[in-house]
């Protein structure tokens, strides 16, 4: 394969050809390099095929030889040339590879098609009548497995049930035989509470027969003494009541103890044979209400369900009622605090009018007073006139009144003659 240039100035202006003045660019094998099938175009514009495999490289380097139009122009010709050279040798290089890969691919796929295409291989015909019975009975046994799964899960349920009953039956049975030790530990503990009574009881008759002992001792000796001083003989007869025998009394308590304590036994163990007599026939009958217990525990949750429902509701509808009210409290409260500051504008207002009614009123005493004094003095000047009087001092009351408040009062004295 032969790759000629044929160079003058250099204008890359259509896809695998470099075109200037008259220049052109071209492989020079028209043949292309052998395959099966295959060709190829020294051009770059030309194609390559191979069996179904036909990708164009005209655009490939026309791509390369854009990306490097810089190097082209920028170096000499004879460096540009040997550039171009080697970038289509690696480039037919790879054609080549792919050539061979397409052929090696299409080799395997011919083979596969020989081996298992249709009407080649046996046991891939597409007649699947004969599984038909096999698929009918894996069906059956499906459906069969799914019913027995269902009874198996309903037989677990009512295990459960079973088993939940029971445990509640032991835990009565528990909290019963729980009571009964706890009775039969307080009849121990009264049982110990007689016996240390009787123990004290015991104590105290051993005392009081040494304190006996010695005193029929004493007796005894201040007789004798007694006796020696009088010098005669002394027969003394007593009538009283016989001695109590301690030992006798103790005896007796102590079998009355026995006696009630075998008593309380005997009924603690016939109360419990009843109980267990009535407790086991309980449970005999109980055995019977399990499905109804069961249905009656189903509506309760179901009803339990709906009220959870209901209570979550009731839970929204509150808390939107507490919003409500809160805005609504805030709201009053703010025009509760605008009202009270009204009244308290108001109520300062009136204040401020009681206090300028008070301040007018006595002022106005003030001018009562004064229109009285004046009128007292004007009906004495009038007296003096008319010549009631010879000679009297005259109060000349001369007076300046301002609109507010009367200024002072100067009086001066006169004789006026008869």
């Amino acid at each position: 394969m032969s790759v000629r240039f044929s160079s003058a100035s250099k204008q890359l202006d259509s896809p695998g050809r470099l075109s200037g003045a008259g220049t052109s660019f071209a492989a020079g094998n028209p043949c292309g390099v052998p395959g099966i099938g295959s060709g190829f175009s020294c051009v770059f514009g030309g194609s390559l095929s191979a069996g179904g495999y036909a990708p164009g490289i005209g655009s490939v380097p026309y791509a390369a030889f854009a990306g490097t139009e810089h190097i082209l122009l920028a170096g000499n010709e004879k460096v540009t040339m040997q550039n171009l050279n080697d970038r289509l040798a690696s480039y037919l290089d790879k054609v080549r590879a792919l050539e061979e890969a397409n052929a090696e691919l299409e080799q395997k796929i011919k083979g596969w098609y020989e081996t298992f295409g249709p009407g080649s291989c046996r046991g891939l015909d597409h007649d699947y009548s004969r599984y038909l019975p096999i698929i009918d009975d894996l069906r059956i046994q499906i459906i069969s497995a799914t019913a027995s799964n269902a009874n198996l899960v309903l037989q677990n349920d009512n295990a459960r049930l079973t088993a939940d009953d029971f445990r509640l039956k032991y835990e009565n049975e528990l909290a019963l035989h729980q009571s009964v030790d706890a009775d039969i530990n307080g009849l121990r503990r009264v049982l110990d509470e007689l016996t240390l009574c009787r123990t004290d009881l015991e104590v105290q008759l051993e005392m009081l027969t040494e304190e006996l002992t010695t005193l029929k001792k004493n007796h005894e000796e201040e007789m004798k003494a007694l006796q020696c001083a009088a010098g005669g003989n002394v027969n003394v007869e007593m009538n009283a009541a016989p001695g109590v025998d301690l030992t006798v009394l103790l005896n007796n308590m102590r079998a009355e103890y026995e006696a009630l304590a075998e008593q309380n036994r005997r009924d603690a163990e016939t109360w419990f044979s009843e109980k267990s007599a009535s407790l086991q026939q309980q449970i005999s009958e109980d055995t019977g209400a399990a499905a109804s217990a069961k249905n009656e525990l189903t509506e309760i949750r179901r009803s339990a369900l709906a009220l959870q429902i209901e209570l979550q509701s009731n839970i929204a509808l509150k808390h939107s009622l507490e919003c409500s009210l809160s805005e609504t409290e805030g709201n009053y409260c703010t025009q509760l605090a605008q009202i009270q500051a009204q009244i308290g504008a108001l109520e300062e207002q009136l204040h401020q009018v009681r206090t300028e009614m008070e301040g007018q009123k006595l002022e106005y005493q003030q001018l009562l007073d004064v229109k009285v004094h004046l009128e007292k003095e004007i009906e004495t000047y009038r007296r003096l006139i008319d010549g009631d009087e010879g000679h009297v001092i005259v109060k000349t009351v001369v007076e300046e009144i301002d609109l507010q408040k009367p200024s002072k009062i100067n009086k001066s004295e006169q004789r006026v003659p008869s």
